[in-house]
């Protein structure tokens, strides 16, 4: 009789989560392995993990080539559904690996590789698996798969902050960012960011008022940002929460406590050079229907 598979649910879900960067998508893949694995002869599965591990990566890499091509049409910036740091996500072979390779900051990069150079850094550098196995889960050569985990390592050192901030300097920063923006502080908004910080913004085209484009620059973020209360589906209630491993600014409305609008910060050296907004409502359904910490 086969083992009981949801012993590796966790497992299978921080793959197809950095995969995708959706976890609805992630809760889909997981749950389709679980049937193509049941239907395999008992007598042909050695490693009920591996195998499940195969079919979760070959099930993300088909969605993720379909997903590239609807994302041409979608309305506005395309950005990670977030989730709470508690999730199953966080599970990865190192501690450095559970907290940053979850970061919505580093998820948009993995979305600047190919599916197949995400694969194997997901799969490589996040999870322990050597060029040969790797090379018979993507159907590659392992000199393939070295080539194409160097040019996505090379890739994401050239992204990655020079400078990242400690978890408590970086709570410490989003508070600020906060009370900046709950006071109308223009002047000590503007002291926190990036000469060349960047806003962007993903609301699918179901927030009225929020930016189609990302928007560039530390007067017109500023400007942009401090603006914030006119937008609709207020008033909101800001707290700070654990999302993606990191301090986020969450927005829920007053009257549901629902979350509206995550809003997470990208540091370095001290100051934000990026701010992403998620707002899209069904990309935080996945969120909103979590435990409430």
């Amino acid at each position: 009789m086969k083992p009981d598979v949801e012993l590796h649910r966790r497992f299978l879900f921080a793959i197809a989560y950095r995969m995708l960067g959706s976890a609805a998508d992630a809760e889909d893949v997981v749950q389709e392995a679980y049937i193509r694995y049941l239907a395999v002869p008992e007598a042909e599965v050695e490693s009920p993990k591996a195998l499940l591990g195969t079919i979760v990566t070959r099930l993300s890499l088909n969605l993720l080539d379909s997903a590239r091509r609807r994302r041409e049409t979608y309305v506005g910036s395309w950005l990670p559904e977030p989730i709470w740091s508690d999730a199953d996500a966080l599970d990865a072979s190192s501690p450095l690996a559970r907290w940053q390779s979850v970061s919505v900051a580093f998820l948009v990069v993995l979305e600047q590789l190919s599916p197949l150079e995400r694969a194997v850094f997901v799969l490589h550098e996040l999870f322990d698996y050597d060029y040969a196995e790797i090379g018979r889960v993507v159907e590659r050569t392992p000199a393939a798969c070295r080539q194409l985990g160097s040019r996505a390592r090379e890739h994401l050192e050239r992204q990655r902050p020079r400078f990242p901030p400690t978890p408590e300097a970086h709570r410490e920063l989003v508070a600020r960012f906060a009370r900046s923006v709950g006071s109308g502080d223009l002047r000590g908004l503007v002291d926190l960011l990036a000469e060349d910080v960047v806003l962007d913004a993903d609301s699918g085209g179901r927030f009225p008022g929020a930016v189609l484009a990302p928007l560039r620059g530390r007067e017109a973020v500023a400007g942009f940002v401090a603006s914030a209360p006119r937008l609709p589906a207020g008033p909101f209630d800001a707290a700070i929460g654990d999302i993606n491993g990191e301090p986020a600014l969450l927005l829920r409305g007053r009257t549901d406590a629902a979350i509206r609008v995550v809003i997470t910060l990208e540091i370095d050296g001290g100051v934000v050079r990026a701010i992403r907004a998620m707002a899209n409502p069904d990309k935080l359904r996945w969120l909103n229907a979590g435990r409430d910490p």
